[in-house]
């Protein structure tokens, strides 16, 4: 039998010798690059009993894609075994996402009279790191970041015990054997010992300093350490599950106002953790749907509708109705906020328009200037993955920022793809792979708007690609020519041959550049899994066009091939470009030119016009006459930008949808 889908790191080899052994089968099953096979015999009623229970009972997080069976001649089998895994073949199983923190695990990590009581890296099949910590296929410890912490006896035995809900599961660790926590602060100490974090296997490895840094406690006093800093307004950096988090008091104004100073982030809101449902629903409104959303194993930050005076400070997210809310997903969350019992901010550990730090070394520098302490761990993080972000829109999850808990989970397309990868486009980035039926996502990236996340964008490509072990036949690209993703794939010309000394060993891949709209209307098509042609409106704010224009406001009608622009918005002038974009006043001066020309610029009442001194008006009504600095667009985006300026809402924003997010706000409190 070969079972292919989400069938590594779910249990799934244990529950077949479960299953094998109970209907006294003999034969054996392994892990391989393709997901799980099985060679099983015996009476042929109980095969048949096998093949029917087998999809019926797998583990509940296991997703089977396929399941082929094959009848063979008897071999003659006494017993049933689990084999090692074989690494050999093209690599097609599903890597699972990181899972929260299953029930059983929680019960354990709060009972005294367990081992693993209060360990902050309690786990089993069922529940913990997959997608973070992998870095070959197939998925065994070998392959994963655990590798160099050795199982103790115990853990060993639960580790080699069939009837152990921690059979096989590859993170699995105690406080004797496995990782564990370390808190620093700041130091005038000298550097000592920098290395990296690989191979560190017990509190006493952490150095004593690192630059500006002091290891001031260990394991259960580091924990305690990090909560009275939270308490007392501190920021903390927390090395979590996919990167760090930057913590605080969300109920203390002057921290979370502190924190926006230092991540130079003014306005855009900030995430909230909160200990359990119950705290949560003194903060916002919890529907039924939420509720499940929130306690998934894929534990998402939920945008819920804010109560009036919610227990947290305004500054978490400024003249917003909703709050971004999530419960703790892994042991050490749930520690630290039993500890705390209050609302803390949960942000990603970076600066604006950075990738989240993974490394604790790499964070003392990039971090440093924003947090006052460290809480950090010495389990390595193979990947990042920031916090997948959904809202409920008529009752149905939609995601607004797909990552963990989701990423690397692949979309079907509706028959077999060449193995093609797409790059994204510049803002909210995110890659694509496909392997045969299968399209594999990347985990967010975010804006290509720094070195930095430029870096993490081509990380997350030579990572994909190494764990599949492709080589793409074609590369697909946004049709902006100065898009960082684009002029990438028109640098990845000997991509195919980068371990090869013969530059004819392989062809190279095929660019085909994508109108960005167009994308659109195929990814909606691929989501509703249907083919089309079909008519969509494709709304935001900025794509490059096929007239060489910024669309944003289209109707398009086809299919994933072809396309056909049937109708748009009336095209506007951008008034200084990318200048626009940060400043909604100077489009909403253009949309009122276009209407009634010079004569607005007299116009002192409205809050745009009046916001621009006389020499800059005559300014933009010479760049307007003349079209110097103005491209024309189309974008719906850019229209709500200047309707929110009209409105008075928003004459400049801090960050990307700012304004229309508030237009938005404002509309729906005066809905009927």
């Amino acid at each position: 039998m070969e079972i292919a889908g989400a069938v590594q790191g779910v249990g799934f080899r244990p529950f077949v010798y479960r299953l094998a052994t109970g209907l006294h089968l003999t034969g054996w099953v392994l892990n391989d690059t393709h997901g799980v096979f099985i060679e099983v015999e015996g009476d042929e009623a109980q095969l048949h009993r096998f093949l029917e229970r087998l999809p019926a009972e797998a583990p509940a997080i296991a997703r089977i894609t396929h399941l082929n069976h094959t009848w063979l001649a008897p071999v003659g089998y006494e017993h049933f075994e689990i084999r090692h895994s074989e690494a050999a073949g093209a690599r097609t199983t599903l890597i699972l996402p990181d899972l929260a923190t299953c029930a059983d695990c929680l019960a354990e990590l709060f009972d005294p009279a367990d081992r693993r009581y209060r360990y902050p890296f309690i786990n089993c099949t069922h529940c913990g790191p997959r997608f973070t910590i992998i870095e070959a296929l197939p998925y065994d410890r070998p392959n994963t970041t655990m590798r160099n912490f050795t199982l103790c006896p115990e853990c060993y035995r639960e580790y080699t015990d069939p009837g152990d809900r921690r059979f096989h599961a590859q993170p699995n660790a105690c406080a004797v054997c496995g990782p564990q926590v370390a808190f620093y602060e700041k130091s005038n100490c000298a550097l000592e010992n920098k290395s990296s974090s690989i191979g560190l296997s017990s509190p006493s490895d952490y150095p004593r300093t690192d630059g500006a840094w002091m290891r001031s406690a260990e394991g259960e006093d580091a924990l305690r350490a990090a909560a009275r800093a939270i308490r007392s307004g501190a920021i903390v950096a927390v090395k979590g599950l996919g990167g760090f988090h930057l913590l605080v008091d969300a109920r203390n104004p002057a921290a979370v106002q502190r924190l926006r100073e230092r991540k130079q982030r003014p306005t855009k809101p900030l995430a909230v953790m909160v200990r359990s449902l119950e705290q949560l629903a003194e903060l916002c409104e919890i529907t039924p749907a939420a509720a499940g959303l929130l306690q998934s194993q894929a534990a998402p930050i939920v945008l819920l509708p804010k109560r009036l005076n919610a227990g947290v400070a305004e500054t978490v997210a400024p003249d917003n109705p909703y709050l971004g809310v999530m419960l703790p997903y892994t042991p050490l969350h749930h520690l630290l906020l039993a500890e705390l019992n209050f609302p803390v901010v949960a942000t990603s550990g970076n600066l604006t328009d950075e990738p989240i730090c993974t490394d604790e070394w790499e964070a003392f520098e990039r971090l440093g200037a924003i947090a006052d302490c460290f809480l950090i761990h010495n389990r390595p993080i193979a990947r990042h993955a920031d916090d997948s972000v959904l809202w409920l829109v008529d009752g149905q999850p939609q995601l607004l920022r797909r990552a963990r808990g989701y990423a690397p989970m692949p979309v079907r397309a509706p028959q077999s793809l060449p193995t093609i990868l797409a790059v994204g486009a510049h803002l909210k980035n995110t890659v694509a792979l496909s392997i045969g039926e299968q399209i594999f996502l990347s985990q967010h990236i975010g804006d290509l708007e720094t070195t930095p996340a430029f870096d993490a964008f081509q990380r997350v490509i030579a990572d994909f690609l190494r764990l599949y072990a492709v080589q793409p036949a074609a590369i697909a690209h946004d049709l902006h020519p100065e898009y960082l993703s684009t002029k990438w794939a028109n640098s990845a010309i000997g991509l195919n041959n980068s371990d090869s000394s013969d530059a004819h060993s392989s062809p190279q891949p095929l660019l085909i550049p994508v109108q960005h709209h167009h994308a659109h209307l195929a990814a909606c098509l691929v989501d509703n899994a249907i083919s089309g042609p079909a008519l969509g409106l494709i709304w935001d704010g900025t794509g490059y066009g096929l007239d060489g224009t910024i669309w944003g406001g289209e109707c398009l009608l086809g299919d994933a091939a072809n396309v056909q622009r049937v109708a748009h918005l009336r095209p506007f002038r951008l008034p200084g470009g990318e200048a626009a974009v940060r400043e909604p006043r100077r489009v909403a001066l253009a949309l009122l030119w276009e209407l009634y020309g010079d004569e607005i610029f007299t116009w002192e009442w409205l809050a745009p016009v009046r916001s621009f001194a006389e020499q800059e008006r005559r300014l933009l009504a010479t760049m307007l006459a003349k079209g110097v600095n103005t491209p024309s667009t189309t974008s719906m985006g850019r229209l709500f930008d200047g309707v929110a300026a009209l409105l008075g809402l928003h004459l400049r924003v801090t960050f990307e949808g700012e304004a229309a997010v508030a237009l938005e706000h404002g509309a729906a409190r005066h809905e009927t």
